[in-house]
């Protein structure tokens, strides 16, 4: 019996809409459905990293983030009156040297309406609650307005939160522990405000307060209350106004408390089901890393669930998925615990330690520089992944981003970023030569990389070199950009769809594609 729809995703946050849009652009037939009546009209999850924002740009919606929302330039950290050092963001390696300040329920209606554009849409009211998977489907039972209906389904992935009914079904487990001390959160304007606004202010003084800015200079005030009663008003400003005594607290919104946790799925994926989001990972709020590492789960998943749906890949390429991205969910958990210890220390000389360790970070350049990189969500790195290939080199090897900010100068005399030539459904083979490279060789090594090129992995090829004017080539590119990337004579790499280096082959060209070729088909290395 065929399935009723290819894919069926549960849970309508940032993760399932960006997860079932990106399935429909590549031509999976999805169905979102999500518990709630309606969208969400306040949440509190509120910064999009640099990578959430290459992410956006590669899908055409980064000026809808950028009109929506307000950049925060740096992170500066405070702590007995002083201050301890500073994020800088515009070192982090992006063109986006910045984090935007937005509500998560305006991140959700443009990605909905993304969604809507590649002709999906959201089944609310839809609650998940049973799953029955055979080797070739899995049968949901939905309920809608106490009506159950059966929906057959190729796969499943659950985007449904930290209490997820689809992780709980297939008996996969959230292991990790509570956090203790609560979090309060609310929005304000804040009157009389003496320091530059885009901008985020952490202070870790005896009652924690992190200031994120806010479109139309507003804030949203995250702090560790000082009582289960305690009033949060009270709580912020007594931290904030003991640096700056005449700040005024105005029009307050949304005050909530609420718990957080530490944890990660034992699996990402058990046969025909997947997890991302917060249905596989939950972590401190403190960094901001929460939904974008869910955003990130779901482009990585995306183009690999549309080959496998598609049959130009077997289902073992999704096993990748999780030994991509459940390192990164455990990082992640790892340094928001540590940042959670550091921000809840009572014991004075521990303090004046952490403030000690903390300024020694921030004196120091190269600890700065990777303090940003991280920060920005730049320092994911899938080397260890089944799924990628190739010749290690320390500029650009395999499983690292393509960087953002090199520029291509194109044949017609225009130019554009190294980047935008790989924003695509497929894969892109950039074939990029060296000042020593000749054009006859050049071009009819090009003309075989096209020829043995899969179309239904490898989407396009461009070819670039040091020397502008060759006739063979889409664009050139700056000597010591080729430098920045590690080429000498003549360097292939095959960029995945999510801007990620799946092969890097300085020589055997045409060998290495077909070996990565048949590794993405299978979905494991032969190595």
């Amino acid at each position: 019996m065929p399935a009723d729809v290819t894919v069926l995703v549960v849970g309508a946050g940032p993760t399932g809409l960006l997860l079932a849009a990106e399935l429909q652009r590549r031509g999976v037939v999805c169905r979102l459905i999500d518990a709630n009546a309606g969208a969400l009209h306040w949440d509190r999850a509120t910064v999009v990293h640099p990578r959430s924002l290459e992410v956006f740009e590669s899908l055409g919606l980064l000026e809808s983030f950028l009109s929506a929302g307000v950049k925060q330039c740096f992170a500066r950290l405070h702590s007995e009156g002083n201050v301890l050092g500073e994020i800088d963001l515009s070192i982090c390696g992006s063109r986006h040297g910045f984090n935007m300040g937005i509500s998560e329920e305006v991140t959700e209606s443009i990605l909905a309406d993304y969604l809507r554009r590649q002709g999906g849409a959201i089944a609310r009211s839809s609650r998940l609650v049973d799953l029955r998977a055979t080797d070739s489907r899995v049968l949901a039972t939905v309920e809608r307005d106490g009506v159950q209906e059966e929906v057959a389904a190729q796969w499943v992935v659950g985007c449904d939160g930290v209490h997820s009914t689809a992780r709980q079904l297939c008996g996969i487990e959230l292991t990790g522990h509570d956090i203790a001390e609560p979090w309060a959160v609310f929005d304000v304007t804040l009157s009389g405000w003496p320091l530059p606004y885009e901008a985020i202010y952490a202070y870790l003084d005896e009652i924690p307060v992190i200031l994120t800015a806010l479109p139309g200079r507003r804030w949203r005030v995250y702090l560790r209350p000082s009582a289960p009663e305690s009033d949060l008003l009270a709580d912020a400003a007594a931290t904030i106004r003991a640096y700056y005594p005449n700040v005024g607290f105005d029009d307050v919104a949304n005050p909530t408390r609420f718990h957080c946790h530490t944890k990660v799925a034992t699996r990402f994926r058990s046969g025909r089901v997947l997890l991302a989001g917060d249905a596989a990972h939950v972590c401190s709020p403190f960094q901001g890393h929460g939904m974008n590492t869910g955003l990130q789960d779901a482009f990585n998943l995306a183009w690999k669930l549309a080959l496998v749906c598609q049959g130009h890949c077997g289902a073992d390429i999704l096993d990748s998925y999780e030994l991509e991205r459940r390192p990164v969910a455990q990082a992640v958990a790892v340094s928001g615990d540590e940042v959670e210890h550091a921000q809840t220390l009572s014991d004075p000389l521990e303090r004046r330690t952490r403030d000690r360790d903390l300024r020694a970070v921030f004196a120091d350049p190269t600890a700065r520089h990777h303090e940003a990189i991280a920060e920005a969500e730049l320092d994911i790195d899938y080397g260890g992944s089944p799924i990628v290939m190739g010749d290690a080199h320390s500029a650009l090897g395999p499983g690292q981003r393509l960087p953002d900010t090199i520029e291509v100068r194109l044949a017609g005399g225009e130019s554009c970023g190294l980047h935008e030539l790989t924003r695509r459904a497929g894969h892109t083979a950039l074939l990029i030569c060296g000042a020593s490279a000749r054009d006859g060789d050049l071009a009819r090594l090009a003309d075989l990389v096209r020829a043995r090129s899969d179309a239904a992995l490898i989407e396009a090829t461009a070819v670039l070199t040091t020397r502008s004017g060759n006739p063979h080539a889409s664009g050139s590119l700056a000597p010591d950009a080729a430098e920045q990337l590690g080429v000498g004579d003549v360097t292939l790499l095959v960029v995945r769809p999510d801007g990620h280096i799946g092969l890097r082959a300085d020589r055997d060209h045409l060998e290495a594609l077909g070996e990565y070729q048949a590794l993405l088909a299978c979905g494991e290395s032969a190595r």
